[in-house]
């Protein structure tokens, strides 16, 4: 007899006309609103709790393994292999509730026995949803996947297996597997279709699993997102059991018709796996919505923890290292610089710890001085100071797509420094962030937090200090600061301390020692002729040093090879001696700041002031005798002061060459009264509000200035000439 499939009237047709019936008529309903109504009439759950993520887990290993690719056309196992898999997969539960196990059967025969049958797909579906009434949306629809995946994967592992296994190959003889097997070139397409419904299928499943996983703590029931998945769900549900029918469908007229009678086109698969993709699609937005809105929550939360952290007192420094370094026990969540081993957060407990943040942007000479500075404190450091680590945290932000490159350059941070590191920039969290720019001021420019024993902040920036005097502002504290800053004085030492030992060796000897720096040639030429002139006349010991200017790393390089070309003076050839001279200076005006003394009554803080505003304006130098800085003048001022010798020479033997040069340059500087400028980048952090200029001491204007981040070689230009 011709194969086919009874309708309801117990008449045979071919089964292409009967698939047409189940598939084609699903776009065909005439009210939208009735089919609607008729979905949520089934749902009457009882408000039972079932944990369907395990059953779930089995339905995907089931689906993972019963491919047409798994199977047609690769090298079956051995029997002896096949009986040796005997252990569950890792992860998988051993055992589903009775309950659960007898519905699932019943579903499971429920949609056999209609797919049968050919009856209207969607009075099945309504029947299936009917038989799941009791269970929540997300429930029904992982049950009734079980239900598929049981057929499923019974067919498949049959096709995987018959070669092999006696049992195995008796069954598939009535199941028609070894004929479908030998066409299955044929079949292809079909298998391709089916695979890829499935595939959509599963996708949605795990996406309502998701929603119905979703910490209700953190979203409140009204948010809009939340509504209108809610209200998706019968349908998606509703579709995709429908789905489950028609690839039911597909394997049963396999196995009970034949391949020969498997003529229809894939339209309806392909139509489906877009709808049921569609939906997908559009619930995967309002959970991203929803997961977005619980990861700010979370966010605030945990940065509101972090600010209560800090604002308690603790026997110990665990619980705030955790929440800043990383909240969960899974993993070892620092890198030890020393052994370049993993380790536990536990080595920091009860030690003073120093939080070195920064980007990946730091550059190796910070690295470098830092280094040598962490090396010599921990060296000399006694016994029980020695209790200290300092912890690198890099800040990334988390909206930037990390990429190889990226971790290279990390990596090869994280191998040169010698402390311990935060194992990957993602264990850092964004409220972690938030929180060292809010609270600590952090704006891309490192900074090193200070903690004691019990995580009390005892400096929101050391790194001003560590430059200023090195180790010899252990351990690092505020009060430490303010104490070096008691004792300091505006002398030669505190400009040029740990970085040129040959000009500690000029002061005490006594010597005059010029320093000055700019990028105008021709300014300097004029200058360091006059200056050597002024001292042979005058018949002092004179030594002169070109220290450069701040930024402009080139073109204050091509300065400086000209100045050793054409034997001006002495001039710095490293430019690592140039960069620490300009940023100890910039560290000195911030831990003023910092210290709340930047103000026009602390004579350090206006001279330091006056040489970074000369050094805006394009050059400066500084005269000492020995230790004793005489002049801190601007370049127009310092330069007619060596020229003019002449006018003030007689006064020499009256007052000394000491306060006849100072009281001329004092005329020449009041004369000229030149503007003073600032330059705070916005990463600098703690910037004032207010700052009055240390020439007139009135208030100065904010400006708003924004600057290429590379030399410009057009205004090298303007000065290289004269």
């Amino acid at each position: 007899m011709a194969g086919g499939m009874f309708t309801s009237s117990g008449q045979m047709q071919p089964y292409s006309a009967s698939k047409a019936n189940v598939g084609g008529s699903m776009f065909m309903m005439s009210d939208d609103n009735v089919v609607t109504k008729q979905i949520e009439e089934t749902h009457s759950p009882d408000g039972r709790e079932v944990d369907i993520r395990p059953l779930l887990q089995i339905v995907e290993d089931i689906l993972r393994h019963s491919t047409p690719a798994a199977t047609i056309g690769s090298v079956v196992p051995a029997h002896g292999e096949i009986a040796e898999e005997k252990t569950p997969q890792a992860g998988l539960v051993t055992n589903i509730p009775e309950t659960l196990s007898a519905t699932i059967d019943r579903v499971a025969c429920e949609i056999a026995c209609r797919c049968m049958g050919g009856t209207d797909v969607h009075g099945t579906t309504l029947m299936v949803l009917h038989l799941l009434t009791n269970y929540g949306w997300d429930a029904k629809l992982v049950l009734s996947m079980a239900a598929f995946a049981l057929n499923y994967g019974e067919f498949w592992l049959l096709a995987q297996i018959y070669t092999s296994n006696s049992l195995a190959k008796s069954m598939a003889i009535l199941k028609k597997l070894p004929a479908i097997m030998e066409h299955s070139g044929m079949l292809k397409p079909r298998f391709d279709s089916l695979s890829n419904l499935i595939a959509v299928m599963l996708a949605l499943t795990k996406c309502l699993v998701e929603f119905k996983e979703l910490p209700s703590m953190y979203i409140s029931q009204d948010l809009p997102a939340l509504v209108t998945f809610k209200s998706s769900l019968p349908t998606a549900v509703y579709w995709t059991i429908r789905a489950i029918l028609v690839c039911a469908s597909q394997i049963t007229s396999l196995t009970s018709l034949g391949h020969e009678y498997v003529t229809a086109e894939t339209w309806d698969l392909s139509t489906l796996t877009h709808k049921i993709n569609s939906i997908h699609q559009r619930l995967k937005e309002l959970l991203a919505t929803c997961y977005q809105l619980i990861e700010e929550r979370r966010d605030i939360e945990a940065y509101e923890l972090l600010r209560k952290l800090f604002a308690m007192s603790h026997i110990d420094n665990m619980k705030v290292l955790r929440a800043l370094i990383y909240a969960k026990d899974d993993l070892q969540p620092l890198f030890d610089g020393s052994t370049k081993k993993r380790v536990n957060i536990e080595v920091l407990r009860r030690k003073n710890v120093l939080l070195l943040i920064s980007g990946l942007d730091i550059s190796q000479d910070e690295l470098s001085i830092l280094e040598q500075i962490y090396n010599e404190s921990r060296q000399h450091a006694s016994r029980f100071e020695s209790q200290y680590e300092v912890v690198w945290i890099p800040i990334v932000d988390h909206s930037v797509t990390w990429t190889d490159p990226m971790q290279q350059h990390f990596e090869d941070l994280q191998t040169n420094m010698p402390w311990y590191t935060v194992h990957h920039p993602s264990m850092v969290e964004k409220a972690v962030i938030r929180f060292v720019k809010d609270v600590w001021q952090f704006r891309n420019k490192p900074i090193l937090v200070v903690l004691d024993p019990q995580a009390r902040v005892v400096s929101p920036n050391a790194l001003h200090m560590m430059w200023i005097w090195g180790s010899s502002a252990f351990p690092f504290t505020s009060m430490k600061e303010e104490a070096l800053w008691r004792d300091e004085t505006w002398r030669l030492e505190l400009l040029v301390n740990g970085i040129d030992p040959t000009i500690i060796n000029w002061i005490r000897e006594g010597k005059y020692i010029f320093l000055y720096g700019g990028d105008n040639m021709g300014w300097i030429r004029n200058f360091t002729t006059a200056a050597r002139a002024m001292a042979q006349e005058a018949r002092i010991p004179l030594e002169m040093v070109y220290m450069g200017r701040s930024g402009k790393k080139e073109q204050v390089r091509r300065v400086a090879e000209a100045v050793a070309a054409e034997k001006l003076s002495s001039s710095w050839q490293e430019p690592a001696m140039i960069w620490f001279f300009w940023t100890r200076l910039e560290s000195m005006l911030f831990s003023k700041i910092q210290q709340g003394k930047a103000d026009e009554h602390d004579i350090v803080t206006q001279e330091i002031k006056k040489l970074l505003s000369f050094d805006k304006a394009g050059g400066w130098a500084v005269l000492a005798s020995g230790s004793t800085v005489l002049i801190n003048g601007q370049h127009g001022t310092i330069l007619g002061t060596v020229v003019e010798y002449d006018l003030w020479k007689e006064q020499v033997p009256v007052v000394g060459f000491n306060a006849a040069i100072t009281d001329h340059h004092r005329k020449l500087h009041g004369a000229a009264m030149p503007c003073c400028r600032f330059e705070f980048p916005s990463i600098a952090g703690r910037i004032p509000e207010i700052m009055k200029c240390p020439e007139c001491v009135r208030l100065m204007e904010k400006y708003v200035t924004f600057l290429c981040c590379h030399d410009e070689p057009a205004l090298g230009a303007l000065y290289s000439t004269n």
